[in-house]
C-alpha cells in the first residue's frame, strides 16, 4: 500500500473533508496509524491565539497520531475565499517547501497520511503554484471526489484529464450526492463509469439517507478501505 492519498474534489464543496474523514476513520479502525493533512486552507476562525479551519479540525479529532496544529494546517487563512487571495491580503507567500517539511512529519509518525486539497484540482496558491502542483510534489496517488449533481459528468471529466495532464496517478474516484433531489444520481455514476479511464471505487448516498442507515455507508467505506490498501 502506498502511503497516502491526495483527496481532491471536482469544486468546492463537493464533500471532499468527509471523504478524508470517512477513510482516515476507516484506517484507524484496522489498526493503522493514521494522519489527516490539509496543507492550506481559507476560512479560518479564531481559536485562542491561532487561527484554525473546521476542516483540518475534523481531520485532526479522526487522526490518531498526535501532531501540532501547525503541522495539520501549515497555512491557514482568516476570508473564506480562494487561498491564493486570501494569502495575498496577509501578505504571505504559500510555499511549496514549508508544505513537504510538514508532510515529512506525518511520515515519521503515521502509517498513512491523507491529504485534503482545497476546492477543486487547479486551484491557485500563488504566483505559479497550484494545488496540482502540491499533489505532484507529494508524489501521492490521487482520489478524486465527484460531487453528484447537474453538470457533475463535464467537472468529473476535465478533473480526471487535468490530474492525468499533470502525471499524477488517480487511484479512483468516488461519487458523492450532494442533493437528495437529484433523481439522475444513478444514470450520472454509470455516465462516468462509462466514459472515466480511473475506476469508480465508491459511493456515498446523500447523507440524510447515511444518517437513517448506517450499515449502508458501513458498506461503502469497508469496499473502498479494501481498495486502497491493496493499492501500489
Amino acid at each position: 500500500m502506498t502511503n497516502g492519498f491526495f483527496i481532491t474534489g471536482t469544486d468546492t464543496s463537493v464533500g471532499k473533508t468527509y471523504v478524508a474523514t470517512q477513510i482516515i476513520k476507516a484506517f484507524r479502525q484496522r489498526d493503522y496509524s493514521v494522519s489527516g493533512f490539509k496543507p492550506v486552507a481559507s476560512g479560518g476562525v479564531w481559536v485562542d491565539d491561532r487561527l484554525e479551519n473546521e476542516d483540518a479540525q475534523r481531520m485532526m479529532r479522526e487522526s490518531n497520531v498526535d501532531l501540532p496544529y501547525s503541522t495539520v494546517n501549515p497555512y491557514c487563512f482568516e476570508p473564506a475565499i480562494a487561498p491564493h487571495l486570501a494569502a495575498q491580503k496577509n501578505a504571505v507567500e504559500i510555499n511549496a517547501s514549508r508544505i513537504q517539511s510538514a508532510y515529512a512529519e506525518h511520515v515519521s509518525a503515521a502509517d498513512v497520511i491523507i491529504v485534503e486539497g482545497a476546492g477543486g484540482w487547479k486551484v491557485p496558491l500563488g504566483g505559479r503554484l497550484g494545488f496540482d502542483d502540491v499533489a505532484l510534489a507529494l508524489a501521492l496517488p490521487v482520489v478524486l471526489v465527484v460531487g453528484l449533481k447537474l453538470g457533475c459528468i463535464n467537472h468529473a471529466l476535465l478533473s480526471e484529464a487535468a490530474i492525468l495532464h499533470k502525471k499524477c496517478r488517480i487511484a479512483g474516484w468516488i461519487g458523492n450526492n450532494l442533493n437528495v433531489e437529484f433523481g439522475e444520481a444513478k444514470e450520472n455514476m454509470l455516465a462516468l463509469q462509462e466514459r472515466m479511464e480511473a475506476p469508480c471505487i465508491g459511493y456515498f448516498e446523500h447523507q440524510s439517507i447515511i444518517r437513517k442507515n448506517s450499515k449502508l455507508r458501513q458498506e461503502n467505506i469497508t469496499k473502498l478501505l479494501d481498495y486502497l490498501v491493496k493499492f501500489r
